[in-house]
């Protein structure tokens, strides 16, 4: 399982970027088997790779739908083989890491 953060930047249609990330993310909202967060610059998906791109290549297709004419995609991917890795799991390991023992 792969964790997969990723950020779409639509161009060309001015500052206010919200409609066109909230296009995107109702593409994720039909995907009940998926998790995923919103976060403040980009979107985290956890799911199986291939899914996940594909799914990343539909919320660019929306954006595009609705009238943007060009769209910068950034993929940032965590794709552990040794161990299953969860995004609630890897902010659990530094939370505990950053607790001030006495």
């Amino acid at each position: 399982m792969a964790i997969v953060a990723v950020s779409i930047v639509p161009l060309g249609k001015g500052a206010s970027v919200s409609d066109y990330v909230v296009a995107a993310e109702k593409i994720l909202a039909t995907q009940p088997h998926l998790k995923w967060q919103i976060g403040s610059m980009s979107t985290t998906i956890e799911g199986d790779l291939d899914e996940v791109l594909g799914i990343i290549r539909q919320m660019q297709e929306v954006v595009f739908s609705a009238g943007v004419p060009r769209i910068v995609t950034t993929i940032q991917i965590d794709d552990r083989r040794d161990k299953e890795i969860t995004m609630s799991g890897k902010i659990r390991t530094v939370e505990e890491k950053m607790v001030i023992q006495d």
